[in-house]
């Protein structure tokens, strides 16, 4: 029933994106990854109640070996995590750049990267600078965007009046770390992150356990 829901709320995201498609990638939109996980996790159980009410040795085998593998997966995307550290942040960072390139025509990837920078008080990937990349935030550029960074980046992004200043990042890039450091977060989002799992690491342990653990019972 879980994995029919989160189907059902897949389905409802990749409409409602479609409306408004600017993805060149749609393997990148949050809507695809709800719509595979909600369709693994339903075939999967699905599989597995239908074998254990019929007694189906054949159902069930391909249940149990099903589980096995995506548990086999899970421990080497750790084991993977823990060793190539260094090769998964390059990776990450180019994606992120990526993303970051077309920011305000991708509207997932916007929302998602204003969520990551307010919430882990942070800027870019790697730093605040990477925001270079993108056309509008570029100092090459002329517009009023140009060599700022977004206002979910800002340290303080509102007026007295409460309302957002989406112009608190402006001619930011160009300028030294220390001397915008009270005016934006200049550490990436990478290191924000990774800052966030390390000062959290017993309810990032805590969550791995309740993923794996259920796994291994049944």
């Amino acid at each position: 029933m879980i994995g029919l829901l989160i189907l059902c709320i897949g389905i409802y995201a990749e409409s409602e994106r479609r409306k408004h498609q600017t993805l060149e990638g749609i393997f990148l939109a949050p809507a695809i990854i709800l719509l595979l996980l909600g369709i693994l996790m339903f075939v999967v159980s699905f599989i597995g109640m239908v074998g254990s009410l019929r007694d189906n040795l054949l159902l069930l085998k391909a249940f149990f070996w099903v589980l096995l593998v995506i548990f086999i997966i899970e421990l080497l995307l750790i084991a993977i995590e823990l060793v190539c550290e260094t090769q998964l942040k390059k990776f990450a960072h180019a994606n992120i750049l990526g993303g970051m390139k077309h920011y305000y025509d991708d509207l997932d990837f916007k929302n998602i990267m204003d969520f990551v920078q307010e919430k882990f008080s942070c800027c870019g990937g790697e730093e605040f600078r990477d925001w270079e990349v993108n056309p509008y935030h570029s100092c090459n550029s002329t517009g009023p965007l140009s060599c700022g960074v977004p206002y979910t980046c800002c340290i303080t992004g509102k007026d007295s009046g409460g309302v957002k200043n989406t112009l608190c990042g402006y001619q930011t890039l160009d300028k030294e770390r220390l001397d915008v450091a009270h005016i934006i977060h200049v550490r990436g989002c990478i290191h924000g992150v990774g800052l966030w799992l390390n000062d959290n690491f017993w309810v990032t342990f805590g969550l791995a356990i309740g993923l794996l653990a259920p796994q291994v019972t049944i």
